[in-house]
């Protein structure tokens, strides 16, 4: 096994840093928002929209921003992403603060959208491209990790900070780590894509291979059930269930329940990748964690109790950390080195419609079916995946396990 250079592994590090610290801003929103919509006069479906607003733009910009890594590079589209963040979650403050609430929030996730969907699509290109075949799931991991490090951060920063100092200081707080992440990426990430600028961008030139709509299919339903169902229902069902963490309200506890659950999955994030590295193949890797998943989801369903339902977040945080870094990094194997930011950007939109369309469908009806019923279809969602995953690996490969070394292109 290749082990990367010293200069490799500063950039990866480089990245995880930048990506965690952005990545407040992600998880600070959800534990305020749902609670904080009542007060402010904002409807329940309204809270899923704004909540469910970044990644609907990300549909639109992650195609382009993927092509436009492949055009242009790395360095600018990472560091112009990172920095549309920051203030983008600043905005969240103006919203606190405005008489029209709904509208600076609207506007503050849409910003989020178009800088994550330039962030996600430069980090894992630039992984992709330091890194060695048979460590490349190990180092994806560990970019994964740091991604969603950051957002398990800002659920945490968001549940409590806004308990004990107030939601203003909560999004403050946020932003000025938001910035330090642009510094960081600005001072120390180099370009690693491209030798020569091609400034022609076709947003519809997405990459619709046998392995970027599986890959991305298998997002899909990682994102649904994970972002889209368990992280805006998670609050309400605490509440319902009156459920209490060290004393703390709704919020509160759900953004210490929250960053537990994305705590896992970043851990098992980094041994997902490894394992997969290990042992020669990712297939089986994704198989066992998807699993996972669908248990947790079977126990939430219906557990009552503050240690029934830690575990059943501990089982679905592994499950999706578990999936991710062997995903991007089958990905990377699987698509031809010039293409990687196009397939990375198809990956991220398909992420993103499940992500986005979770809050919508949930939300309303939670009320009407009950939690047994959401949480038992999205326990559901990963044994589809799976199946996807195998048959689209199998269409591609002719193999339902391929090994790396076949499946590197």
């Amino acid at each position: 096994m290749s082990t990367p250079s010293v200069s490799s592994n500063r950039i990866v590090l480089a990245v995880v840093a930048s990506t965690f610290f952005v990545g407040f801003g992600g998880g600070v929103i959800f534990p305020i928002l749902p609670n904080l919509g009542e007060v402010l006069g904002i409807s329940a479906f309204m809270v899923g929209l704004i909540l469910s607003a970044n990644r609907f733009t990300r549909l639109v910009a992650n195609a382009p921003a993927g092509i436009l890594v492949d055009r242009i590079g790395t360095r600018k589209p990472f560091v112009a992403g990172l920095a549309i963040e920051g203030v983008a979650t600043f905005m969240y403050v103006v919203a606190i603060l405005s008489p029209m609430p709904e509208f600076w929030f609207m506007i503050a996730r849409i910003l989020w959208g178009i800088g994550s969907a330039l962030v996600f699509a430069t980090a894992y290109t630039i992984t992709a491209d330091v890194s060695e075949a048979d460590s490349r799931g190990t180092s994806m991991g560990i970019v994964r990790a740091g991604i969603t490090f950051g957002f398990p951060a800002g659920l945490v920063l968001g549940g409590v900070v806004s308990d004990v100092w107030g939601n203003v200081e909560a999004f403050v707080l946020a932003a000025a780590f938001a910035g330090f992440a642009s510094i960081i990426a600005y001072l120390i990430v180099p370009e690693t894509h491209v030798d020569e600028e091609q400034t022609s961008v076709k947003p519809w030139d997405v990459d619709t291979s046998v392995p970027a709509l599986t890959i991305g299919l298998v997002n899909f339903g990682l994102y649904f059930a994970y972002i889209g169902v368990l992280f805006s229902t998670l609050v309400l069902l605490l509440d319902v269930r009156a459920v209490s963490i060290f004393g703390l309200d709704a919020q509160g506890s759900s953004g210490m329940l929250m960053g537990l659950t994305v705590l896992a999955g970043a851990v098992f994030t980094l041994g997902g990748g490894y394992l997969s590295d290990s042992v020669g193949a990712r297939v089986p890797v994704m198989i066992g964690f998807l699993i996972t998943s669908c248990v947790g989801f079977v126990i939430l369903a219906f557990g009552s109790s503050f240690e029934v339902l830690v575990l059943a977040c501990l089982l679905i945080g592994a499950g999706q950390g578990g999936v991710g870094g062997p995903l991007t990094a089958l990905l990377a194997d699987l698509t031809p080195e010039e293409r990687v930011g196009r397939a990375m950007g198809t990956n991220n939109v398909l992420g993103d419609v499940g992500g986005g369309l979770g809050p919508l469908v949930s939300l309303p009806l939670v009320d009407v079916v009950g939690f047994e019923i959401i949480y038992g279809v999205s326990a559901v969602v990963p044994m589809l995946a799976g199946v996807v995953l195998l048959v689209g690996i199998y269409s591609h490969t002719g193999r339902l396990s391929p090994t790396i070394s076949e499946s590197v292109s």
